[in-house]
């Protein structure tokens, strides 16, 4: 990846977002391609269950799953539900859809430990990440990542993912509240030791990521790797990490 269009010197980029002393990153589906590892992975531990699918209804299965919209992941933000709740129930949706009920009891605690132990091999980083990283360290822009997880959770997803290096991770525990929050973003300026104006902050969530890190003063930036067209969105917006320095 190289820099063209954005001016470096040691610890200040110029880019057409304006200057820059610091980014911050979403995790899952921004820096680490979560959908893969988790849609590879529900195939493997449903397909007993689903004898016969095809590859199209294995697609809209992981797509039921990674984007469900009965909202149980925000109910474990919220604390209504753990982590392993939200993600069983969310099993039991996507195989809903097609006939199949994963009992309680020792049927639905196989699946979710066979997922759970699955998921993790699979995790890794989008081919833009490092080179963007690499780029970060070169021009001695400090970066870290601000995720709507737990820290412990996370850290453990970006080392697994050969991300070690970003060092400095925010998680909803670290200051007890979630994106949209402004306290999770300004968590994460903080660490960087970098003014919240001129700090980047990109994640394939445009409400969460782009517009919430926007109204809490720092430079919001959506990933939009899928192209979805959104006319009434008039932020900054990006197709891959590539172009965020580009």
């Amino acid at each position: 990846m190289t820099v063209t269009g954005t001016a470096a010197t040691d610890g200040v980029l110029k880019t057409r977002f304006g200057t820059i002393r610091g980014v911050l990153f979403d995790i899952d589906d921004t820096l680490v391609d979560l959908e893969y590892a988790m849609t590879t992975a529900l195939r493997e531990v449903s397909e007993h269950l689903l004898p016969g699918m095809d590859q199209t209804g294995w697609q809209r299965f992981g797509r039921i799953f990674t984007h469900e919209t009965t909202h149980f992941y925000d109910r474990y933000l919220a604390g209504e539900l753990t982590f392993n709740d939200q993600r069983l129930l969310r099993g039991r949706a996507a195989l809903g859809h097609f006939g199949v009920d994963l009992a309680d009891g020792e049927e639905s605690h196989r699946w979710l430990t066979a997922y759970s132990q699955l998921q993790p091999s699979y995790v890794r980083a989008f081919e833009d990440a490092l080179p963007l990283l690499d780029l970060l360290d070169t021009a001695g822009i400090p970066y870290g990542a601000v995720s709507n997880n737990v820290h412990d959770y996370q850290r453990a997803k970006l080392d697994g993912a050969g991300l070690a290096r970003i060092t400095r991770l925010v998680g909803t525990d670290t200051v007890g509240v979630a994106k949209p929050e402004p306290a999770i973003y300004l968590e994460g300026v903080r660490l960087l030791g970098t003014a919240p104006a001129e700090t980047l902050y990109v994640g394939d969530n445009r409400l969460l990521d782009a517009e919430g890190s926007t109204a809490a003063g720092l430079v919001g930036v959506w990933l939009n790797r899928a192209g979805e067209t959104v006319p009434a969105f008039k932020g900054h917006e990006v197709r891959s990490l590539a172009q965020l320095l580009a």
